[in-house]
């Protein structure tokens, strides 16, 4: 069980008004522009320990950095990240979930766990409209897409 320190509540806060993956650096920046007092190491352990209990996702940038963000949804999903602004779209994947299953099982694993993030260029950066259609569209797809 975690205490719930100022600095927790202030981080967590501070999450809560933003839509995208931030750094630890983005989020101690927008922390101070808020006038908060709190050390950029004490930003970096807090973020650590709020996304090992599950209150934050966590998603590793093509640079290595860690990202952070709350997401409305609290089951299993997945991310499309924008490559160019951060935007992004939580989404369901029931098949996917199944297909992972069924790899898992086929070669003896049990206890299976994933994380999925998807980067590519949203709508605003790819010059396509929403509307288009993708290049090889899935007919029978089911999974669902939300965005924040």
């Amino acid at each position: 069980m975690q205490r719930n320190t100022r600095q927790r509540t202030a981080i967590l806060e501070t999450l809560s008004r933003q839509d995208d993956f931030r750094s630890a650096q983005q989020i101690h920046e927008q922390m101070k522009a808020d006038g908060e007092t709190v050390g950029l190491a004490t930003v970096y352990r807090n973020l650590q320990t709020l996304a090992r209990s599950g209150r934050l996702d966590v998603l590793v940038a093509g640079d290595g950095e860690s990202l952070y963000r709350q997401c409305e949804d609290t089951g299993h999903h997945h991310h499309l990240v924008c490559r160019e602004c951060g935007r992004t779209v939580e989404f369901l994947a029931p098949k996917l979930e199944s297909s992972m299953s069924a790899i898992a099982h086929e070669h003896g694993f049990t206890d299976v766990d994933h994380t999925l993030e998807v980067f590519g260029l949203c709508t605003d950066h790819s010059g396509q409209d929403a509307d288009s259609e993708p290049e090889q569209p899935d007919e029978d797809d089911e999974d669902e897409a939300r965005t924040r």
